[in-house]
């Protein structure tokens, strides 16, 4: 046990103190991240930003309609095997 005494050094740091650190150190990022945001990120202007989102829309839209067309002229093309298949 003397030894391992011996071996040991350093300051140790009390649980708040660490938690206070760490606290710090999250603001810290919150804070450079707003400020990331705010001076180097371009955004897109508002009415270009309104008509990609129409764009995705529609498209998302017609994609699910789509999909749908398939579903249904798939599962009417399987019915009807089965059905000949089971006389």
């Amino acid at each position: 046990s003397t030894g391992l005494q011996n071996q040991v050094s350093g300051v140790r740091v009390s649980q708040p103190v660490h938690y206070k650190i760490k606290m710090i150190t999250i603001l810290n990022y919150i804070r450079e991240s707003f400020e990331e945001l705010q001076n180097n990120v371009s955004w897109t202007p508002r009415a270009e930003l309104q008509r990609l989102v129409l764009i995705v829309l529609i498209f998302s839209v017609l994609f699910s309609l789509a999909i749908w067309g398939a579903d249904t002229i798939l599962s009417s093309i399987v019915q009807a095997y089965f059905n000949l298949i089971n006389g």
